[in-house]
C-alpha cells in the first residue's frame, strides 16, 4: 500500500490547511465513520504526505456527524462473506488481514491508520464527537493527546461479536491503565466509558461541550503550530521514545535527540520572543 492520494481525490476524508495546521475528517458518517480499504489508503496518504508539507505543523483528527469518531472496520466491507454456519464450515481462521498460506505474515488491517506507524512525528491532536470503539484504538493510540465532546463515548465490541481483542488493545495499554482496558476489552458491547471516566483515568484531557468540540481542537492545535517546528517535532519523538524504551536507555537517546532537535533557527526564533518582553498569557485548565 504505497500509493500516496491527493487530497483532491480523497473519497473516505475531508481536508483542509490553514494557519499551519491540517483538519483531517473521516467523512463516512453513513456508517458511523468506519474504515473501509479506500479510508486506510487515504489516512495513510494524509500521514505520510505531511511528513514533508512544511506548512503543517499540527493536525486534527475527526469524524463527521455528532455521533462517531469512528467505529472500527467496517465489517460489511471486511467480513460479508461470514454471514452463515455453512459459509464458515471447514475454515481455520478468520480472513481477516490475510495471512498467505501459512499464519506467519499479517497483513493487520489497521496498520495503515495511525500516524506513528507512518513515521509521522508532528503532533496530531483527536477530537472525540461521539462514539470511538474497536478499531479507533489504533489511532487514538497513536495521537498526542485526546479532547472530547461529553458526549463521547469508548468501548471495543470484539469479543462480544466472537473476536480477539488484540491490537486494538495493545494499543490503548499505552493510554489507559491496565485494569481500565482489560474491563474494557472484557465487557465488549455491554459498556461503554463515558468522556467523564476517560478524562478521570488521564486518556482525555479535555471535556467540552458537543459544540465546542472543535474551537478546543483548533484552539490547541494552532498554539503549538505557532512555536518552532523543530522543536515541537523534537519533543514529540523525544516524549514517544521515552515511553517505549527503559528510562536509561530514553535517556541516552535523549543526548542525541536534543543535540539533533537543538536547531538554530529555532533557538534563535526563542531568543527573539524571550527577550522581546512579551509575554504569553496562558489560558488554566
Amino acid at each position: 500500500m504505497n500509493e500516496i492520494i491527493a487530497p483532491g481525490d480523497f473519497e473516505t476524508i475531508t481536508y483542509d490547511e490553514r494557519d499551519g495546521v491540517a483538519y483531517v475528517t473521516m467523512n463516512r458518517p453513513e456508517v458511523y465513520n468506519a474504515f473501509n480499504y479506500r479510508m486506510q489508503l487515504e489516512l495513510k496518504s494524509v500521514w505520510r504526505s505531511a511528513r514533508h508539507n512544511d506548512d503543517v505543523r499540527c493536525l486534527v483528527l475527526t469524524g463527521a456527524g455528532d455521533k462517531a469518531f469512528c467505529t472500527g472496520i467496517d465489517r460489511n466491507e471486511a467480513m460479508g462473506h461470514w454471514e452463515d454456519d455453512e459459509s464458515q464450515a471447514g475454515r481455520a481462521a478468520v480472513p481477516v488481514g490475510g495471512g498467505g498460506s501459512t499464519p506467519w505474515h499479517f497483513d493487520d488491517p489497521g496498520e495503515n491508520l495511525g500516524p506513528k506507524s507512518n513515521d509521522l512525528w508532528k503532533p496530531v491532536i483527536a477530537a472525540i464527537n461521539g462514539m470511538a470503539c474497536g478499531g479507533a484504538f489504533y489511532i487514538l493510540g497513536e495521537v498526542e493527546f485526546i479532547i472530547a465532546a461529553e458526549h463521547a463515548t469508548f468501548f471495543d465490541p470484539h469479543v462480544t461479536y466472537g473476536m480477539t481483542a488484540c491490537f486494538e488493545s495493545m494499543h490503548m495499554l499505552q493510554k489507559m491503565p491496565f485494569h481500565e482496558i482489560m474491563r474494557l476489552a472484557l465487557l465488549g458491547a455491554r459498556e461503554r466509558m463515558s468522556a467523564r471516566r476517560a478524562h478521570e483515568i488521564g486518556l482525555v484531557s479535555e471535556v467540552v461541550p458537543g459544540g465546542e468540540l472543535m474551537q478546543a481542537a483548533e484552539w490547541a492545535a494552532t498554539a503549538i503550530a505557532s512555536a518552532p517546528a523543530t522543536a515541537i517535532q523534537g519533543t514529540v519523538r523525544s516524549i514517544w521514545a521515552a515511553r517505549e524504551l527503559s528510562r536509561r536507555n530514553a535517556l541516552d537517546v535523549g543526548k542525541i535527540l536534543i543535540r539533533v532537535g537543538s536547531d538554530p533557527a529555532s533557538l534563535l526564533e526563542g531568543q527573539k520572543s524571550f527577550t522581546s518582553g512579551e509575554r504569553i498569557q496562558p489560558r488554566i485548565r
